[in-house]
């Protein structure tokens, strides 16, 4: 019986990251040396490696993701039976989603990197990455979308946070918890999550910028008087509580949603933004009522991915709210 073939995807980040002469940490090491890394790797599965890119997980763009996601759909559609992605842990949470948006291939595509350097001691890449390996040629993985593994735990691309700045346990799903875990050599899963939709067909090359604003005490809104004219399409606002600004802020939403798509999310880590239990100046109800449209379980994060993508076509608020309905 053959071993499954995996394609291990490397984009550079702490786990590729050896200490230059000036004292820091800058991204060195290619997938094909993080695979030597994993003693016995290759008596699991057949390996192959590329690494296109080498950089933090800070400086990756949505465009290096969709290219990211052009090739794993090619390999997948032919000889590779996963794809393992390794970057930075700065930006996961959205690569690791916008892989799931646009990925057309109900195979495993997993993301993965560490939180300490090759290094450190207590370096966690190699684990990571023979955990990534396993749960990326594994058939109970199938359709499950994009799957984040770090720390020994599999997530769920549209519900994983980075919830932590130094430990190897960083990556949670406040939400709903990990699908599962990788455990004596194998991966066990005990949570699947409901189908989620096809592939986003996205225009290439197009910008759609969209601005991403949080709301605190006191706020005036001066910034939202600033967007369109800065040449920003869409913008995602990150509401108190369950989806709320101040009262005197209220008329500048409305008047911004007008010109751009706003889409309301909250600023709190876990719960969704509610759409239909307050009704004070501000509130959810208010602001929806003025044009804005739900993030619903979104985190604004992944809001902003979402509505990137689909600015990148004509859409009107129907056709938005209508996406986000469908990918909350």
């Amino acid at each position: 019986m053959s071993l499954p073939h995996i394609l291990l995807i490397s984009l550079g980040g702490t786990i590729t990251m050896t200490r230059s002469a000036a004292g820091g940490l800058t991204p060195t090491l290619t997938a094909a040396e993080l695979a030597a890394a994993v003693p016995g790797l290759d008596a699991l599965v057949q390996i192959e490696t590329t690494s296109p890119m080498a950089m933090p997980g800070a400086s990756l763009t949505i465009d290096d993701v969709l290219a990211v996601a052009t090739l794993a759909d090619a390999r997948l559609a032919n000889d590779v039976d996963g794809v393992v992605v390794i970057q930075g842990t700065d930006s996961i949470e959205e690569t690791a989603y916008l892989l799931d948006l646009v990925i057309r291939s109900s195979k495993p595509v997993v993301v993965t990197g560490a939180m300490r350097g090759p290094q450190a001691p207590g370096a966690d890449g190699p684990a990571n990455v023979l955990a990534a390996t396993l749960v990326a040629a594994a058939a109970e993985a199938h359709g499950l979308g994009t799957l984040v593994v770090l720390n020994d735990e599999i997530h769920a691309a549209r519900l994983v946070q980075k919830s932590h700045t130094a430990l190897p346990s960083a990556f949670t799903s406040p939400l709903a918890g990990p699908l599962g875990l990788v455990t004596e050599g194998r991966p066990r899963f005990h949570l699947r999550l409901s189908s989620r939709p096809p592939g986003l067909t996205v225009a290439p090359g197009v910008d759609a910028p969209v601005a991403l604003l949080r709301t605190s005490l006191g706020d005036d809104g001066r910034m939202l008087r600033m967007l369109t004219g800065i040449g920003y399409r869409g913008l995602v606002l990150e509401g108190m509580g369950a989806g709320h600004v101040p009262a005197r802020v209220a008329p500048l939403v409305g008047e911004v949603a007008s010109l751009i798509p706003v889409v309301l999310a909250s600023r709190v880590a876990t719960g969704p933004a509610f759409r239909s239990t307050y009704g004070f100046p501000g509130s959810e109800i208010d602001l929806l009522g003025r044009g804005a449209i739900s993030a619903g379980a979104l985190s604004p994060l992944k809001a902003r991915l979402l509505l990137a993508l689909l600015l990148r076509e004509p859409a009107d608020r129907t056709t938005l709210a209508a996406a986000f309905a469908r990918y909350d």
